[in-house]
């Protein structure tokens, strides 16, 4: 069931499973690109569709709203349209998003296992920590989001701060994610990588970065922590 690229790597015993929160456990697209174009009317900024907020997404809302807005944008309009997004998608951010088809029964199934389990995003903390509270409650055991002091993936800082707060040996953690910023953080940080395929990269992205596995569905995700 599962798609091995790297066919020589020994793998570990999984101790803990670290998972990208946006496009990994859940979908949080809609909501994203809604703020974004409430910051883009609020300032009188062409919309962006959905398709190109998908793009834009991976490396935090700064970097989001940088891409989002108009070439050329003074730095100060910049941070203007960041208010108005972080503003409104505050407000909204529960509206459209949902977790990912299987996602809920793949953590209950890590949690009977006994492994340890955690979020690290790019997504700013306090918003990855209300999303992760709201939808999977204790079957997350940490979520650590960017926070000022800790650069954002793909440094290596978060995913590792992440493994010693669940007394996890870097070497057996398991980091899921659906972007190659997810990928090249994984390996920074001397851990495999799993690439999932139902988020806001393609398949063809996460191989060409280097993805230990490609999964298609949370069963196959399962099976291959299990296996």
């Amino acid at each position: 069931m599962r798609c091995r690229i790297n066919s020589t790597m020994n793998l570990p015993e999984f101790k803990a499973v670290i998972f990208d929160l946006d496009g990994t456990l859940l979908n949080t697209l809609g909501d994203l690109a809604d703020a974004v174009n409430y910051a883009m009317r609020a300032k009188s900024y062409p919309e962006r569709t959905v398709e190109e907020v998908r793009r834009f997404i991976g490396n935090g809302i700064a970097k989001l709203i940088s891409r989002s807005v108009p070439p050329d944008t003074s730095q100060d309009d910049i941070q203007e349209a960041l208010s108005l997004f972080t503003d409104y998608y505050g407000s909204h951010m529960r509206d459209k998003t949902q977790p990912y088809e299987g996602i809920m029964n793949l953590l209950a199934g890590l949690r009977e296992q006994g492994l340890k389990t955690a979020v690290v995003s790019n997504k700013h903390d306090s918003a990855a920590k209300a999303l992760v509270k709201s939808f999977f409650g204790d079957l997350i055991d940490y979520t650590q989001g960017k926070t000022d002091g800790i650069a954002a993936k793909p440094d290596p800082g978060s995913l590792l701060k992440a493994a010693e707060s669940v007394g996890a040996d870097i070497k057996s953690v398991l980091y899921v994610g659906d972007s190659d910023v997810d990928v090249l953080t994984a390996h920074n940080a001397g851990c495999v990588c799993a690439g999932v395929v139902w988020g806001y990269r393609d398949e063809s992205l996460l191989k060409k970065s280097g993805a230990d596995f490609i999964v298609h569905s949370a069963d196959e995700l399962y099976f291959l922590i299990k296996n």
